[in-house]
């Protein structure tokens, strides 16, 4: 089952995609607790639910054409040749999962076939109220280790199995996400942001190209708060090819960090868009919780006005009444203002504003990999960290949406340059999809 991501000027970024009813799912133990439970917890486990009996399914099928036509790539002589896929599903109690079919060719009678066991999980039966609940109790507790058995016993497949490929896979996942080429990518947004996972901090750096794809490049294990980390994480990028001569704009919540390593990586080839998002919460935190829902409503409506020039005054005119109100809440919002409007100054933000105005881009991607990681109860060290979030990041990837506006991205191309004093240069062709 597919969760798409968003772009949204929502409330809370990180709720989209459901995390935010997932995580009133984590405290649920019983069917019971969870009958009693709004209609989008329900949905976040049903999501969650599916997804996992998805990826056990396709563990399946892949494990039967390992056995009759050997690994991808192995040239083993064998009876059957691997023979692209076809779209297929099965049905998980009353819900119809949509999965890949791998089919394979009898090199002996030239008839094409599909997995014996697709045919035979064609009509699964529904799950028993005792896996039920033993799925449910072992996602509220993040024991990812009893869902895997128990999805293990219901499809017949050994606990230990999964788990040896998993490991193999997450490796090659982490090694192919650190190592693959950009250069081929024409790149003119870069977002970066930071998520927790284990209690570290890992910053995330997402590229937008000029068609509007979404890419994770990249991340590392580092503090927002020190740029040297981050400097060496776009370092990175650079050494594998990410091309910003022709004018980069990179979006941040205004962490200090951030902002130095980014201007000393890509000096003055790159403009800055801090997150509204951000800066609005910022704000608000300094006012009684009464308040911040009124301040709220003031900051968007200022920061939805459409030229540079109305958005300045009307931000200009809250600064004030704010002084009044809160010096610290005042401060806030003059502290970096210039940066918060760089889409208006440009002249492009109605065009792309929608998706380049907050990080919200990289909130969506990090709710897509925590269903990935989420359910990860032991995290033993920085290398089992590393590959489950790469891992993730690649998933996602499959996952994500072009931003909003992508046609108008040219504009925003010839803005920056125009902005950045750079001559400007032939768009590259679009990849094919």
């Amino acid at each position: 089952m597919s969760t798409q991501s968003t772009d949204s000027d929502t409330e809370n970024p990180s709720d989209e995609n459901g995390s935010a009813a997932y995580a009133e799912l984590l405290g649920t133990s019983t069917l019971e607790e969870l009958e009693e439970k709004p209609w989008e917890v329900k949905l976040a486990f049903l999501q969650h639910h599916l997804e996992l009996a998805r990826i056990f399914v396709n563990e399946l099928l892949e494990e039967e054409v390992e056995e009759k036509a050997g690994q991808r790539y192995s040239h083993d002589e064998t009876r059957y040749s691997r023979w692209s896929k076809n779209p297929g599903s099965v049905r998980i109690g009353e819900e119809k999962v949509p999965i890949t079919v791998p089919r394979m060719i009898d090199t002996e009678t030239g008839e094409t076939c599909s997995p014996e066991r697709y045919q035979q999980m064609k009509e699964l039966p529904e799950m028993t109220r005792k896996m039920q609940e033993a799925i449910l109790l072992g996602l509220s507790q993040n024991d990812y280790e009893r869902v895997a058995s128990r999805f293990a016993d219901g499809f017949g497949l050994s606990q230990s199995a999964v788990s040896e490929r998993f490991i193999e896979r997450s490796a090659k996942a982490l090694e192919e996400f650190e190592t693959r080429s950009l250069e081929d990518l024409d790149f003119t947004a870069l977002i970066i942001d930071a998520k927790h996972v284990a209690g570290k901090q890992m910053v995330v750096a997402l590229g937008v190209t000029i068609e509007g794809r979404k890419i994770p490049l990249g991340f590392a294990e580092a503090s927002t708060e020190h740029h040297e980390p981050v400097k060496n994480l776009l370092r990175d990028l650079l050494d594998r090819g990410l091309a910003f001569n022709q004018g980069l704009l990179t979006v941040t919540d205004g962490a200090r960090g951030l902002h130095k390593a980014i201007r000393e990586t890509f000096g003055e080839k790159a403009l800055i868009q801090r997150c509204q998002w951000h800066k609005r919460e910022n704000i608000v935190g300094y006012l009684p919780k009464s308040d911040r829902k009124t301040w709220r409503s003031k900051l968007r409506r200022a920061y939805r006005k459409p030229t540079y020039e109305e958005t300045r005054a009307a931000l200009s005119h809250l600064r004030a009444e704010l002084q009044d109100i809160n010096r610290s809440a005042a401060r806030s919002l003059q502290e970096g203002l210039e940066e918060t409007l760089t889409l208006h100054r440009l002249g492009v933000f109605e065009e792309v504003g929608r998706s380049l105005k907050t990080t919200n881009a990289i909130e969506n991607l990090n709710s897509l990999v925590e269903e990935y990681i989420g359910n990860v109860k032991r995290w033993h060290h920085s290398e089992q960290r590393a590959r489950w979030f790469a891992l993730g990041l690649l998933e996602a990837e499959q996952r994500m949406n072009r931003i909003a506006g992508h046609k108008d991205l040219p504009k925003l191309r010839k803005a920056l340059q125009r902005e950045l004093d750079i001559e400007e240069e032939p768009v590259k062709e679009p990849l094919s999809e």
